[in-house]
């Protein structure tokens, strides 16, 4: 909404990782540089800690850009698994063929074993890289050191480098794991950025995207630094809160008393920051990261300020006009409980069964009645699969599938509930066969970000796609992007993923604004199918984006 008031080309603080606003401080640069020196070492591990959001993500992304082309890496998003699970995982990363099904922890480490003899035969090494690894099991991480065991006569055949928060830190002190922690040849920990890097962050930040004159006068910096204790994360937030204030109020420059008023949207009665701690980092700041997303804020007090339409000019580019979709005005008045009667019913539902029964009934299929323990096992069992995702009300417009919300009640507590329609204006939220219609405004003060989703992969796939795969999936792919590109029917067999595939699935993930990399997984795989005709459930038939 204020990209061409202030005359920006892109979303400059997008909580989302984009490699062109890289910002290296001398803080990353030393982590970057102790992981890069363990990995001189032969095998063994390497630890990387840091608070939520200080870029221990961003360090990873430039470790791997960096790491020598003879590398087999796997990476490891999700580590909350059991040992079996973990060990499958890495099999899968890897591509290394194993029983189905098999939970036994030889079989298993009996193939990687093979695979990293026949990776170093060939002058290779395998790199196994484990983020959130404070998630991990005490029991996985033994097994996560024994699979350091795996040796020649001379040489270690598995580096494991680690990232997580402060906690792992603590884990990796206790007796049972002194073992695991004596083996790590580079640790670092990262730190949240200076007062005087938050000034050259926000700036470096705010020039990629097409803008070097100083929105944030000094004394707002010094109140941003003071508000987020420096993460780079919060700042995103903060900051793009901040100039949607600034456009809606007609100013050209984020002055202290507007971004107060910003921090209060996000903060509430925390906001303030006088005598704020730098490491106090604001527990609902971190909560809110996903009221601000793609530029566009939903349910804003902000844009409650003004009851007028968009400022009429700006120095640096004409006024922006509101899109049709999102309205700059006062928004239709809502009760004086906000919330209505929905929260407080979902609220006292007893456990997540309702809303899971209710976004399986969606893709019309019946679970059995009572608890659902394993929901991503039910899922498999009906040939789809279970995702676990962060983001915004408007990802979700653009993702456009029924997902299952974590809310937060009036009086703290967590509950879930489906939502299965959803518009600029209302949302619908389901639990059990109960259907609420909800205002938008409303619904973001309860959510957070945290969404879960059911979606079908194509067949034949068990791990994200990339070059050289082959196979039934990679067939499934082709065939899709020959009826994107109306192309008629050609042979698939036998299909490799090829540079000409790589090239036009590159070119969709830039159109679809996903990450440009090349690696086919569940967000671009569910946006071709938006694009292709697939026929599963939609949140609106109608989709944004």
């Amino acid at each position: 909404m204020y990209l061409e008031y202030f005359g920006f080309k892109s979303e400059p603080f997008s909580i989302s990782p984009d490699p062109r606003f890289l910002f290296m401080s001398e803080r990353h640069r030393e982590a970057l540089a102790h992981l890069l020196y363990g990995m001189k070492s032969e095998g063994g591990f390497v630890l990387l800690t840091g608070d939520i959001g200080t870029g221990k993500t961003t360090i990873c992304r430039c470790l791997l850009e960096q790491l020598p082309e003879d590398s087999e890496v796997a990476l490891l998003l999700n580590p909350k698994l059991t040992a079996a699970e973990l060990l499958a995982n890495i099999c899968d990363e890897l591509r290394i063929p194993y029983p189905q099904g098999t939970t036994s922890i030889k079989l298993l480490v009996d193939a990687i074993n093979g695979f990293l003899l026949d990776v170093h035969a060939q002058g290779r090494r395998t790199v196994v890289i484990i983020d959130e690894a404070q998630n991990l099991d005490v029991e996985v991480l033994e097994q996560i050191r024994l699979l350091t065991n795996l040796e020649t006569n001379t040489y270690k055949l598995l580096q494991i480098i680690m990232l997580g928060q402060p906690e792992l830190k603590e884990m990796l002190e206790r007796p049972e794991l002194r073992q695991l922690s004596q083996r790590i040849t580079a640790r670092y920990h990262l730190a949240p950025l200076s007062q005087p890097e938050v000034g050259d962050y926000i700036r470096h930040r705010m020039a990629v995207a097409g803008v070097d004159r100083p929105i944030f006068p000094p004394a707002s910096l010094r109140r941003i630094y003071r508000l987020t204790g420096g993460v780079p994360r919060l700042i995103n937030v903060l900051c793009g809160r901040a100039l949607l204030g600034a456009y809606v109020k007609g100013e050209n420059r984020v002055r202290p008393a507007l971004l107060a008023q910003a921090a209060e949207e996000v903060l509430g009665g925390d906001a303030g920051g006088g005598g704020r701690s730098r490491y106090a980092l604001p527990l609902k700041l971190l909560l809110a990261l996903a009221l601000v997303g793609g530029g566009v804020v939903l349910g804003a007090g902000l844009l409650r300020q003004s009851p007028s339409a968009a400022p009429a000019s700006t120095p640096s580019a004409p006024a922006e006009t509101a899109p049709a979709s999102v309205e700059v005005r006062t928004p239709p008045p809502v009760s004086e409980d906000p919330s209505g009667r929905w929260l407080d019913v979902l609220a006292r539902e007893e456990g997540n069964s309702p809303a899971l029964h209710a976004l399986f009934a969606v893709w019309k299929l019946t679970p059995p009645a009572g608890e659902i323990a394993d929901p991503a096992a039910l899922a498999r069992e009906n040939g789809l699969a279970f995702l676990s995702l962060r983001g915004s009300l408007t990802d979700l417009l653009t993702l456009n599938r029924p997902v299952l919300l974590k809310l937060t009640g009036s009086r703290g507590e967590n509950f879930q509930a489906a939502l299965t329609a959803l518009d600029e204006q209302t949302a619908t939220l389901r639990a059990g066969a109960q259907e609420y219609p909800v205002p938008v405004e409303d619904l973001v003060r309860h959510w957070f970000g945290e969404y879960e989703l059911l979606w079908q992969p194509p067949p034949g796939y068990r791990r994200a796609l990339m070059p050289g795969d082959q196979g039934v999936a990679v067939e499934w792919l082709a065939r899709r992007f020959d009826i994107l590109q109306q192309r008629p029917d050609s042979p698939v067999a036998g299909r490799v993923y090829d540079e000409a595939l790589y090239r036009e699935v590159r070119e969709f993930q830039a159109g679809e604004g996903l990450d440009a990399d090349g690696l086919v997984g569940p967000l671009t795989l569910i946006r071709l199918n938006n694009r292709t005709g697939g026929d599963q459930p939609r949140l609106n038939e109608t989709p944004k984006g």
